[in-house]
Protein backbone atom coordinates (compact mmCIF):
# COMPACT_ATOMS: atom_id res chain seq x y z
CA UNK A 1 0.00 0.00 0.00
CA UNK A 2 1.22 3.27 -0.98
CA UNK A 3 0.64 6.33 1.18
CA UNK A 4 -1.26 8.06 -1.75
CA UNK A 5 -3.65 5.79 -1.69
CA UNK A 6 -4.31 5.58 1.66
CA UNK A 7 -7.44 7.64 2.42
CA UNK A 8 -9.18 5.78 -0.74
CA UNK A 9 -7.99 2.50 0.75
CA UNK A 10 -9.51 2.79 3.92
CA UNK A 11 -12.71 4.31 2.32
CA UNK A 12 -13.28 1.65 0.54
CA UNK A 13 -12.67 -0.86 3.30
CA UNK A 14 -16.15 -1.06 4.17
CA UNK A 15 -16.97 -2.32 0.39
CA UNK A 16 -13.96 -4.50 0.14
CA UNK A 17 -13.69 -6.05 3.03
CA UNK A 18 -16.27 -5.91 5.57
CA UNK A 19 -18.82 -3.62 7.77
CA UNK A 20 -17.06 -5.07 11.05
CA UNK A 21 -17.72 -4.38 14.52
CA UNK A 22 -19.63 -1.72 14.00
CA UNK A 23 -22.29 -3.65 12.04
CA UNK A 24 -22.20 -6.93 14.17
CA UNK A 25 -21.54 -5.43 17.40
CA UNK A 26 -23.47 -2.44 17.68
CA UNK A 27 -26.31 -3.42 15.63
CA UNK A 28 -26.87 -6.42 17.22
CA UNK A 29 -29.94 -8.71 16.96
CA UNK A 30 -33.11 -7.67 16.90
CA UNK A 31 -36.04 -9.29 17.64
CA UNK A 32 -38.76 -9.95 15.26
CA UNK A 33 -41.55 -6.87 14.97
CA UNK A 34 -45.49 -8.78 14.18
CA UNK A 35 -45.48 -4.96 12.76
CA UNK A 36 -43.64 -5.25 9.74
CA UNK A 37 -40.24 -4.47 8.77
CA UNK A 38 -38.03 -2.23 11.49
CA UNK A 39 -37.31 0.97 9.71
CA UNK A 40 -34.00 1.29 11.39
CA UNK A 41 -32.94 -1.78 9.71
CA UNK A 42 -31.52 -2.20 5.94
CA UNK A 43 -31.49 -6.17 6.48
CA UNK A 44 -30.93 -9.18 8.33
CA UNK A 45 -28.86 -12.30 8.16
CA UNK A 46 -29.87 -14.85 9.60
CA UNK A 47 -31.04 -12.60 12.19
CA UNK A 48 -28.67 -10.32 12.77
CA UNK A 49 -29.44 -6.84 11.95
CA UNK A 50 -27.38 -4.66 9.67
CA UNK A 51 -28.70 -1.15 10.86
CA UNK A 52 -29.74 2.19 8.66
CA UNK A 53 -27.32 4.47 10.93
CA UNK A 54 -24.06 2.02 9.98
CA UNK A 55 -25.29 1.50 6.96
CA UNK A 56 -25.71 4.81 6.11
CA UNK A 57 -22.54 5.69 7.46
CA UNK A 58 -20.60 3.02 5.33
CA UNK A 59 -22.43 4.13 1.84
CA UNK A 60 -20.91 8.08 3.04
CA UNK A 61 -18.15 6.95 3.10
CA UNK A 62 -18.16 4.98 -0.54
CA UNK A 63 -19.33 8.52 -1.56
CA UNK A 64 -16.94 10.66 -0.37
CA UNK A 65 -14.03 8.47 -2.69
CA UNK A 66 -15.93 9.41 -5.66
CA UNK A 67 -15.18 12.67 -7.43
CA UNK A 68 -17.26 15.67 -8.94
CA UNK A 69 -20.60 17.02 -7.11
CA UNK A 70 -22.46 15.13 -5.09
CA UNK A 71 -24.77 12.25 -7.04
CA UNK A 72 -28.21 12.44 -7.87
CA UNK A 73 -30.28 9.22 -5.57
CA UNK A 74 -30.34 7.35 -9.28
CA UNK A 75 -26.34 7.69 -9.57
CA UNK A 76 -26.27 6.16 -5.55
CA UNK A 77 -29.08 3.45 -6.77
CA UNK A 78 -26.19 1.06 -8.00
CA UNK A 79 -24.15 2.25 -4.67
CA UNK A 80 -26.38 1.05 -2.10
CA UNK A 81 -27.10 -2.45 -3.87
CA UNK A 82 -23.49 -3.09 -4.27
CA UNK A 83 -22.85 -2.61 -0.81
CA UNK A 84 -25.67 -4.33 0.54
CA UNK A 85 -24.38 -7.36 -1.56
CA UNK A 86 -20.82 -6.48 0.11
CA UNK A 87 -22.09 -6.39 4.06
CA UNK A 88 -24.51 -9.07 3.21
CA UNK A 89 -21.86 -11.85 2.30
CA UNK A 90 -19.01 -10.44 4.87
CA UNK A 91 -21.72 -10.69 7.42
CA UNK A 92 -21.90 -14.30 6.12
CA UNK A 93 -18.41 -15.17 6.72
CA UNK A 94 -17.93 -13.78 9.74
CA UNK A 95 -20.68 -15.79 10.75
CA UNK A 96 -19.46 -19.05 9.42
CA UNK A 97 -16.51 -17.97 11.09
CA UNK A 98 -18.00 -18.26 14.51
CA UNK A 99 -19.59 -21.43 13.33
CA UNK A 100 -15.98 -22.68 13.15
CA UNK A 101 -14.25 -21.39 16.53
CA UNK A 102 -12.12 -18.94 14.39
CA UNK A 103 -10.76 -15.82 15.95
CA UNK A 104 -7.86 -13.60 16.08
CA UNK A 105 -6.20 -12.59 18.88
CA UNK A 106 -5.32 -8.50 20.11
CA UNK A 107 -1.80 -9.55 18.80
CA UNK A 108 -2.57 -10.20 15.43
CA UNK A 109 -4.50 -7.26 14.77
CA UNK A 110 -1.61 -5.45 16.41
CA UNK A 111 0.96 -6.67 13.83
CA UNK A 112 -1.54 -6.20 11.29
CA UNK A 113 -2.48 -2.52 12.29
CA UNK A 114 1.56 -2.02 12.68
CA UNK A 115 1.54 -3.19 9.04
CA UNK A 116 -0.85 -0.51 7.92
CA UNK A 117 0.85 2.53 9.66
CA UNK A 118 4.20 1.53 8.65
CA UNK A 119 3.66 2.94 5.18
CA UNK A 120 3.58 5.93 6.35
CA UNK A 121 5.76 8.52 8.33
CA UNK A 122 4.74 9.57 11.91
CA UNK A 123 2.07 11.61 12.22
CA UNK A 124 0.32 10.96 8.54
CA UNK A 125 -1.46 7.61 9.62
CA UNK A 126 -4.08 9.07 12.41
CA UNK A 127 -4.16 12.32 9.85
CA UNK A 128 -5.24 10.23 7.14
CA UNK A 129 -8.15 8.16 9.55
CA UNK A 130 -9.40 11.15 10.50
CA UNK A 131 -10.33 12.42 6.87
CA UNK A 132 -11.75 9.14 6.50
CA UNK A 133 -14.17 9.38 9.43
CA UNK A 134 -12.42 6.71 11.01
CA UNK A 135 -11.26 6.39 14.74
CA UNK A 136 -8.07 3.78 15.52
CA UNK A 137 -10.88 1.50 17.57
CA UNK A 138 -13.18 0.87 14.21
CA UNK A 139 -9.39 0.61 12.21
CA UNK A 140 -8.95 -1.95 14.83
CA UNK A 141 -12.23 -3.69 14.19
CA UNK A 142 -11.80 -3.73 10.25
CA UNK A 143 -8.74 -5.41 10.23
CA UNK A 144 -9.94 -8.54 13.23
CA UNK A 145 -12.73 -8.63 10.67
CA UNK A 146 -10.28 -9.18 7.70
CA UNK A 147 -8.14 -11.04 9.41
CA UNK A 148 -10.47 -13.46 10.56
CA UNK A 149 -12.10 -13.99 7.35
CA UNK A 150 -8.62 -14.60 5.84
CA UNK A 151 -7.95 -17.37 8.51
CA UNK A 152 -11.42 -18.74 7.39
CA UNK A 153 -10.73 -19.29 3.47
CA UNK A 154 -7.34 -20.21 4.67
CA UNK A 155 -8.51 -23.72 6.95
CA UNK A 156 -11.54 -24.31 5.63
CA UNK A 157 -11.43 -22.98 1.99
CA UNK A 158 -7.93 -22.85 0.36
CA UNK A 159 -6.79 -25.86 2.59
CA UNK A 160 -9.00 -28.27 0.39
CA UNK A 161 -7.64 -27.32 -2.27
CA UNK A 162 -4.78 -29.26 -4.65
CA UNK A 163 -3.28 -29.13 -8.02
CA UNK A 164 -2.27 -33.00 -9.96
CA UNK A 165 0.28 -34.26 -11.78
CA UNK A 166 -2.25 -33.97 -14.59
CA UNK A 167 -3.82 -30.63 -14.11
CA UNK A 168 0.31 -29.48 -14.16
CA UNK A 169 0.89 -31.23 -17.59
CA UNK A 170 -2.44 -30.43 -19.21
CA UNK A 171 -2.11 -26.64 -18.16
CA UNK A 172 1.99 -26.68 -19.36
CA UNK A 173 0.82 -28.42 -22.42
CA UNK A 174 -2.15 -25.67 -23.24
CA UNK A 175 0.09 -22.44 -22.93
CA UNK A 176 3.27 -23.42 -24.25
CA UNK A 177 3.49 -19.99 -25.48
CA UNK A 178 3.61 -18.59 -21.87
CA UNK A 179 6.78 -20.90 -21.41
CA UNK A 180 8.97 -19.63 -24.59
CA UNK A 181 12.07 -17.57 -24.07
CA UNK A 182 13.47 -15.43 -27.07
CA UNK A 183 16.51 -15.72 -28.48
CA UNK A 184 19.38 -13.55 -25.71
CA UNK A 185 22.43 -11.62 -25.89
CA UNK A 186 24.74 -11.00 -23.42
CA UNK A 187 26.65 -7.67 -24.03
CA UNK A 188 28.85 -4.69 -22.57
CA UNK A 189 29.11 -1.14 -23.76
CA UNK A 190 30.93 1.93 -23.34
CA UNK A 191 30.04 5.63 -23.96
CA UNK A 192 31.52 8.38 -24.68
CA UNK A 193 30.82 12.10 -25.82
CA UNK A 194 32.57 12.56 -29.03
CA UNK A 195 33.14 10.32 -31.97
CA UNK A 196 37.40 10.85 -31.80
CA UNK A 197 37.73 10.05 -27.78
CA UNK A 198 34.97 6.67 -29.38
CA UNK A 199 37.76 6.15 -31.99
CA UNK A 200 40.90 5.80 -29.73
CA UNK A 201 39.15 3.60 -27.57
CA UNK A 202 38.76 1.22 -30.53
CA UNK A 203 42.42 1.91 -31.20
CA UNK A 204 43.44 0.37 -27.97
CA UNK A 205 40.96 -2.34 -27.55
CA UNK A 206 42.31 -3.47 -31.16
CA UNK A 207 46.12 -2.87 -29.16
CA UNK A 208 44.86 -5.95 -26.57
CA UNK A 209 43.37 -3.69 -24.23
CA UNK A 210 40.20 -5.20 -22.10
CA UNK A 211 36.86 -4.18 -23.07
CA UNK A 212 36.00 -3.94 -19.31
CA UNK A 213 38.66 -1.97 -18.34
CA UNK A 214 38.70 0.38 -20.70
CA UNK A 215 34.25 0.69 -19.64
CA UNK A 216 35.11 1.30 -16.12
CA UNK A 217 37.89 3.86 -16.84
CA UNK A 218 36.19 6.46 -19.80
CA UNK A 219 32.26 5.31 -19.98
CA UNK A 220 29.69 7.54 -19.29
CA UNK A 221 26.87 5.33 -18.64
CA UNK A 222 25.94 3.66 -15.24
CA UNK A 223 26.71 -0.18 -16.01
CA UNK A 224 30.53 1.64 -16.23
CA UNK A 225 31.09 0.50 -12.67
CA UNK A 226 30.84 -3.30 -13.85
CA UNK A 227 32.39 -2.80 -16.95
CA UNK A 228 29.69 -1.82 -19.27
CA UNK A 229 27.98 -5.20 -18.49
CA UNK A 230 24.36 -4.98 -19.82
CA UNK A 231 23.50 -8.58 -18.88
CA UNK A 232 21.23 -10.92 -20.94
CA UNK A 233 18.22 -9.03 -22.86
CA UNK A 234 16.15 -10.07 -25.72
CA UNK A 235 14.88 -8.19 -28.50
CA UNK A 236 13.12 -4.95 -27.17
CA UNK A 237 13.88 -4.18 -24.01
CA UNK A 238 16.98 -2.04 -25.35
CA UNK A 239 16.91 1.10 -27.41
CA UNK A 240 16.50 -0.09 -31.73
CA UNK A 241 20.11 0.90 -32.06
CA UNK A 242 21.24 -1.34 -29.83
CA UNK A 243 19.48 -4.16 -31.02
CA UNK A 244 20.64 -3.65 -34.59
CA UNK A 245 24.06 -4.03 -33.61
CA UNK A 246 24.43 -6.55 -31.14
CA UNK A 247 21.88 -8.65 -32.67
CA UNK A 248 24.14 -9.27 -35.59
CA UNK A 249 27.56 -9.54 -33.49
CA UNK A 250 28.95 -12.84 -32.87
CA UNK A 251 30.55 -13.89 -29.47
CA UNK A 252 33.59 -11.78 -28.61
CA UNK A 253 32.96 -8.99 -31.46
CA UNK A 254 32.93 -5.85 -30.97
CA UNK A 255 30.94 -3.47 -32.53
CA UNK A 256 31.89 -0.40 -35.29
CA UNK A 257 30.91 3.21 -33.65
CA UNK A 258 27.19 3.51 -32.93
CA UNK A 259 25.42 7.02 -32.53
CA UNK A 260 22.53 7.61 -30.36
CA UNK A 261 20.72 10.59 -28.86
CA UNK A 262 23.07 8.97 -25.58
CA UNK A 263 26.46 9.51 -27.32
CA UNK A 264 28.86 7.45 -29.18
CA UNK A 265 28.49 3.59 -28.02
CA UNK A 266 31.13 0.80 -28.81
CA UNK A 267 29.07 -2.85 -27.62
CA UNK A 268 30.75 -5.95 -27.20
CA UNK A 269 28.81 -8.96 -26.94
CA UNK A 270 29.70 -11.45 -24.53
CA UNK A 271 27.21 -14.69 -24.54
CA UNK A 272 24.35 -15.62 -27.00
CA UNK A 273 21.22 -17.49 -25.71
CA UNK A 274 19.19 -18.94 -28.71
CA UNK A 275 15.07 -19.07 -28.44
CA UNK A 276 13.55 -22.08 -26.50
CA UNK A 277 10.97 -23.22 -24.70
CA UNK A 278 11.39 -23.83 -20.65
CA UNK A 279 10.88 -27.34 -19.48
CA UNK A 280 8.17 -28.37 -17.52
CA UNK A 281 10.78 -28.62 -14.40
CA UNK A 282 11.64 -25.55 -14.80
CA UNK A 283 8.33 -23.45 -14.34
CA UNK A 284 6.56 -26.34 -12.11
CA UNK A 285 6.03 -24.29 -9.19
CA UNK A 286 5.04 -21.25 -11.29
CA UNK A 287 2.17 -23.35 -12.91
CA UNK A 288 1.53 -24.73 -9.47
CA UNK A 289 0.80 -21.46 -8.63
CA UNK A 290 -1.10 -20.20 -11.59
CA UNK A 291 -3.76 -22.98 -11.07
CA UNK A 292 -3.98 -22.88 -6.90
CA UNK A 293 -4.69 -19.34 -7.62
CA UNK A 294 -7.55 -19.93 -9.81
CA UNK A 295 -8.70 -23.22 -7.90
CA UNK A 296 -8.67 -20.77 -4.51
CA UNK A 297 -10.75 -18.13 -6.32
CA UNK A 298 -13.05 -21.20 -7.94
CA UNK A 299 -13.18 -22.45 -4.14
CA UNK A 300 -14.11 -19.50 -2.64
CA UNK A 301 -16.76 -18.21 -5.01
CA UNK A 302 -18.73 -21.73 -4.58
CA UNK A 303 -18.31 -21.43 -0.97
CA UNK A 304 -19.74 -17.90 -0.76
CA UNK A 305 -22.65 -18.97 -2.92
CA UNK A 306 -22.49 -21.82 -1.00
CA UNK A 307 -23.37 -19.67 2.51
CA UNK A 308 -26.16 -17.27 0.89
CA UNK A 309 -27.97 -20.09 -0.60
CA UNK A 310 -28.54 -21.43 2.72
CA UNK A 311 -28.71 -17.47 4.38
CA UNK A 312 -31.96 -16.43 5.58
CA UNK A 313 -31.45 -13.08 4.32
CA UNK A 314 -34.35 -10.40 4.46
CA UNK A 315 -33.60 -6.77 2.48
CA UNK A 316 -35.63 -3.54 3.58
CA UNK A 317 -36.84 -2.16 0.00
CA UNK A 318 -38.92 0.36 1.96
CA UNK A 319 -36.04 1.44 4.03
CA UNK A 320 -33.28 1.16 1.66
CA UNK A 321 -35.72 3.55 -0.90
CA UNK A 322 -35.38 5.92 1.16
CA UNK A 323 -31.71 6.45 1.47
CA UNK A 324 -30.36 9.13 -0.54
CA UNK A 325 -26.32 9.18 0.00
CA UNK A 326 -25.98 10.83 3.09
CA UNK A 327 -26.97 9.75 6.85
CA UNK A 328 -29.93 10.89 8.53
CA UNK A 329 -29.58 13.20 11.62
CA UNK A 330 -28.79 11.42 14.66
CA UNK A 331 -31.15 12.42 17.42
CA UNK A 332 -29.22 13.50 20.27
CA UNK A 333 -28.00 11.13 23.19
Amino acid sequence: MRPASLRASLLSWSAALVLGAGVLGSAGCRPPTQEGPDPAVVATVNGESLSRADFEQELGRELATTEGPEPTPEEVEPFKRALVDTLVKRMLLLQAAKQNNIAVTPEEVDRGVLRLSGDYPAGNFNEVLAQGQLSMAELRAREASRLTIEKLFTHHVYSRVAVTEEELRAYYAAHEADFQEPEEVHAAQMVVKGLDEARRLQVQLKAGKKFSDLARRYSLSADAKVGGDLGFFPRGQMPPAFDEVVFKLGVGQVSDVVSTEYGYHLFKVLERRAARKRELVEVRSKVEARLLETKRAQAQEAFEKDLREKAQVVVNEATLQTIRGRPAPQAAK
